[in-house]
Protein backbone atom coordinates (compact mmCIF):
# COMPACT_ATOMS: atom_id res chain seq x y z
CA UNK A 1 0.00 0.00 0.00
CA UNK A 2 1.34 3.33 -1.12
CA UNK A 3 2.07 5.76 1.90
CA UNK A 4 0.98 9.44 1.83
CA UNK A 5 2.08 12.27 4.00
CA UNK A 6 -0.60 15.17 4.05
CA UNK A 7 0.64 18.68 5.78
CA UNK A 8 -1.85 21.40 6.66
CA UNK A 9 -1.88 23.23 9.40
CA UNK A 10 -5.98 23.15 8.99
CA UNK A 11 -7.30 20.03 10.81
CA UNK A 12 -10.41 19.76 9.10
CA UNK A 13 -8.38 19.84 5.25
CA UNK A 14 -6.36 16.68 6.90
CA UNK A 15 -9.51 14.63 7.89
CA UNK A 16 -10.63 15.30 4.10
CA UNK A 17 -7.77 14.55 2.66
CA UNK A 18 -7.16 11.84 4.91
CA UNK A 19 -10.99 10.48 4.29
CA UNK A 20 -10.59 10.59 0.51
CA UNK A 21 -6.98 8.67 0.30
CA UNK A 22 -8.11 5.95 2.56
CA UNK A 23 -10.93 5.36 0.57
CA UNK A 24 -8.61 5.48 -2.45
CA UNK A 25 -6.63 2.88 -1.31
CA UNK A 26 -3.61 4.62 0.30
CA UNK A 27 -2.03 4.78 4.10
CA UNK A 28 -2.35 8.22 4.94
CA UNK A 29 0.03 10.05 7.55
CA UNK A 30 -1.34 12.98 8.50
CA UNK A 31 1.07 16.21 10.20
CA UNK A 32 -0.43 19.64 11.05
CA UNK A 33 2.95 21.30 12.04
CA UNK A 34 5.47 21.47 9.79
CA UNK A 35 8.20 21.71 12.22
CA UNK A 36 8.33 18.18 12.15
CA UNK A 37 8.11 17.30 8.30
CA UNK A 38 11.65 15.72 8.68
CA UNK A 39 10.65 13.40 11.82
CA UNK A 40 7.67 12.26 10.20
CA UNK A 41 9.09 11.60 7.41
CA UNK A 42 11.91 9.66 8.34
CA UNK A 43 9.36 7.73 10.97
CA UNK A 44 6.81 6.63 8.16
CA UNK A 45 8.72 6.98 5.23
CA UNK A 46 5.78 8.33 2.93
CA UNK A 47 6.07 7.19 -1.07
CA UNK A 48 4.80 11.11 -1.69
CA UNK A 49 3.90 14.01 0.40
CA UNK A 50 1.21 16.11 -0.15
CA UNK A 51 2.09 19.60 1.53
CA UNK A 52 0.18 23.24 1.98
CA UNK A 53 2.02 26.38 1.15
CA UNK A 54 0.51 28.47 4.30
CA UNK A 55 1.46 26.78 7.10
CA UNK A 56 1.35 28.72 10.29
CA UNK A 57 4.82 30.71 10.57
CA UNK A 58 6.09 28.56 8.18
CA UNK A 59 5.79 28.56 3.65
CA UNK A 60 5.11 25.28 1.96
CA UNK A 61 7.89 26.21 -0.97
CA UNK A 62 10.83 26.52 1.62
CA UNK A 63 9.68 22.80 2.95
CA UNK A 64 9.72 21.40 -0.36
CA UNK A 65 12.97 22.99 -1.47
CA UNK A 66 14.41 21.75 2.11
CA UNK A 67 12.83 18.46 0.64
CA UNK A 68 14.12 18.80 -2.80
CA UNK A 69 17.59 19.50 -1.45
CA UNK A 70 18.84 16.75 0.76
CA UNK A 71 19.65 13.56 -0.39
CA UNK A 72 17.42 11.29 1.12
CA UNK A 73 14.32 12.52 0.57
CA UNK A 74 14.70 14.93 -3.00
CA UNK A 75 13.42 11.68 -4.57
CA UNK A 76 9.77 12.03 -2.98
CA UNK A 77 7.52 13.31 -5.19
CA UNK A 78 6.03 16.94 -3.77
CA UNK A 79 2.42 18.43 -4.34
CA UNK A 80 2.05 21.56 -3.08
CA UNK A 81 -1.50 22.76 -2.38
CA UNK A 82 -2.51 26.12 -1.97
CA UNK A 83 -5.32 28.82 -2.42
CA UNK A 84 -2.84 30.99 -4.62
CA UNK A 85 -2.83 30.09 -8.07
CA UNK A 86 -0.42 32.42 -8.83
CA UNK A 87 2.58 29.20 -7.41
CA UNK A 88 1.79 27.28 -10.42
CA UNK A 89 4.45 29.44 -11.46
CA UNK A 90 7.44 28.40 -9.78
CA UNK A 91 6.83 25.03 -10.89
CA UNK A 92 10.14 25.13 -13.30
CA UNK A 93 12.73 26.05 -10.47
CA UNK A 94 15.13 24.63 -8.40
CA UNK A 95 13.61 22.87 -5.36
CA UNK A 96 9.96 22.90 -6.99
CA UNK A 97 7.35 20.68 -6.33
CA UNK A 98 6.38 17.43 -8.61
CA UNK A 99 3.18 19.47 -9.15
CA UNK A 100 0.70 21.85 -7.82
CA UNK A 101 -2.83 21.61 -6.78
CA UNK A 102 -5.27 24.51 -6.27
CA UNK A 103 -8.00 24.84 -3.29
CA UNK A 104 -10.53 24.04 -3.23
CA UNK A 105 -9.20 20.92 -5.38
CA UNK A 106 -11.43 18.63 -7.36
CA UNK A 107 -11.10 15.30 -5.83
CA UNK A 108 -10.49 13.60 -9.34
CA UNK A 109 -7.62 16.03 -10.10
CA UNK A 110 -6.11 15.49 -6.73
CA UNK A 111 -6.20 11.21 -7.24
CA UNK A 112 -4.92 12.04 -10.93
CA UNK A 113 -2.10 13.89 -9.64
CA UNK A 114 -1.04 11.66 -7.10
CA UNK A 115 -1.08 8.21 -9.37
CA UNK A 116 0.98 10.81 -11.90
CA UNK A 117 3.33 11.14 -9.73
CA UNK A 118 3.64 7.65 -7.89
CA UNK A 119 3.69 5.97 -11.35
CA UNK A 120 6.32 8.21 -12.47
CA UNK A 121 8.34 7.65 -9.14
CA UNK A 122 7.96 4.24 -9.50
Amino acid sequence: MRRILAVDDDSDILEVLQYILEDSGYEVITLADGHYLFDKIKESQPDLILLDIMLGNLDGRDLCKSVKSRIETHDIPVILISASHEVSKTLNQIGAPDDFIAKPFDIDVLLRSINRQLDSAA
